[in-house]
């Protein structure tokens, strides 16, 4: 470690006395939030949102991985707020904002570069900047490195720039921030060698690579990974579907393959900010050095085209059963959110079918025991506020079919059968619990 301000720095980190700013209170930042004071880091969290900024201040929580237990243990320890100035008081800033595609499916930064320009109106000399968020290789030295400069601070001297990629994963009980090893590169080595220290103070293991388009590679290449497993096997499903094979029962099978072999599962498309999104930062960036990544590019095809499967395949289950079109009937989706028993809606493929069946004339109900009415998002903003129903509200002879996007645990599976119509189910929800497949369709 060399200089003065990077062994300040090292020295308020090690002696917990750093104050950490977190800025973006999501499903990222307010983990991490609450990890560090847990640590003994004094934090202030920041957002634009003052809903959220208010609940935090009544110890109320609005992350399932959070419970207000957790925010009650790290009373003191953190505040959140709202005013940006704050962050001078910051010895440690991570950012933790959304990187969405625009409509033509390129990277959107401007949460990011917003971000780092209000930093750099207020950050101090002595300061350990780290984004979190994941972006294309080269981001962090490309994009923040020069916006930071403006604030008159030299990286490498007085102010230190660093990626750790987030790896949350909402609803997963087994890993929590704490447990989830960390990347973590810095742009130079104090700069690495202080994100190392900060982090290895809050996780449990942190794993450094040498620079910080490396780490953002590692990000991207996980999402990557699932994402294109996950086309493979949604692939699967159309043509063993075709040829009168469960997939599920193959990939089950397959599965007790103790070596060569990881088990992926179809839906009905792809959600979550990560997955469906951030192989196209790579593709972008590609063509700047005119490398082609059909690879890529094929499994974003499959998987943004399943909920078209979906709703043909359901269409044809109803004119099997009925005769008639979705026109003017009723179809009741189960579960809203883009994965099981989280309230996570991002990107998520139940919202693409909702706009489906109801552009081809049907009435869409939902019900998720998480989401008891549809909160803002960037898209779909025609259903914002819409509720679910209510479980009592169910009654045989009401719906044309229903069709199970989400598998949360807390749904009664035996009463969806009971309501007599047929079930289209893409999660295998049902043939999982046990119960007769007499009016079920897997899709």
């Amino acid at each position: 470690m060399s200089g003065n301000a990077g062994q300040g720095l090292l020295a308020a980190i090690a002696g917990r006395a750093a104050r950490v700013g977190v800025i973006g209170l999501g499903y990222v930042g307010l983990p991490l939030a609450v990890a560090a004071a847990e640590a003994g880091f004094p934090v202030t969290g920041f957002d634009i949102d003052p809903g959220k900024i208010a609940r935090l201040a009544a110890g109320s929580s609005y992350i399932d991985a959070v419970p207000s237990a957790a925010l009650a243990a790290v009373r003191g320890r953190l505040s959140a707020t709202g005013d940006f100035s704050r962050l001078a008081d910051c010895q440690v800033i991570v950012i933790c904002v959304p990187t969405p595609l625009d409509q033509q499916r390129a990277p959107d930064l401007s949460f990011v570069t917003d971000t780092t320009r209000t930093i750099a109106a207020h950050v101090r000399p002595g300061t350990l900047v780290v984004l979190e968020s994941t972006t294309w290789p080269g981001t962090t030295e490309e994009v923040l490195a020069p916006i930071l400069k403006t604030s008159g601070l030299v990286p490498g001297e007085d102010l230190f720039l660093a990626f750790s990629p987030e790896r949350e994963d909402p609803g997963n009980a087994a890993f929590t921030t704490r447990t989830i090893p960390k990347v973590v590169a810095g742009t130079g080595a104090v700069a690495g060698d202080l994100a190392e220290a900060f982090y290895g103070a809050v996780v449990a293991r942190v794993v450094r690579v040498h620079d910080t388009r490396t780490a953002e590679a590692v990000k991207i290449t996980e999402n990557i990974f699932r994402a294109v497993n996950i086309a493979l096997v949604n692939e699967l499903k159309l043509v063993y579907d075709a040829m009168g094979i469960d997939v599920w029962e193959v990939i089950e099978a397959a599965a007790t393959k103790p070596f060569g072999f990881m088990p992926f599962y179809p839906g009905p498309g792809l959600g979550g900010h990560c997955i469906p999104i951030d192989p196209f930062y790579l593709t972008w960036k590609a063509r700047e050095y005119e490398v082609p990544t059909r690879f890529i590019e094929l499994a974003g095809e499959i998987n943004t085209a399943m909920p078209h499967h979906v709703v043909a395949r359901l269409r044809e289950v109803v004119d099997a059963a009925s005769g008639r079109g979705l026109k003017g009937g009723e179809i009741l989706l189960v579960g809203v959110a883009y994965k099981k028993n989280v309230a996570d809606m991002r990107e998520s493929p139940a919202m693409k079918l909702m706009q489906l069946l109801e552009e081809a004339g049907a009435k869409v109900a939902f019900i998720d025991p998480h989401v008891p009415e549809i909160p803002p998002m960037r898209e779909y903003g025609q259903y914002e506020k819409r509720t679910a129903l209510d479980p009592a509200e169910l009654a045989p002879g009401r719906f044309m079919a229903v069709l199970i996007a989400t598998d949360h645990d807390g749904v009664d599976y035996a009463g969806l059968l009971e309501l007599g119509c047929p079930v289209i189910d893409t999660r295998n929800a049902i043939a999982r619990r046990g119960l007769p497949l007499t009016h079920v369709v897997k899709a």
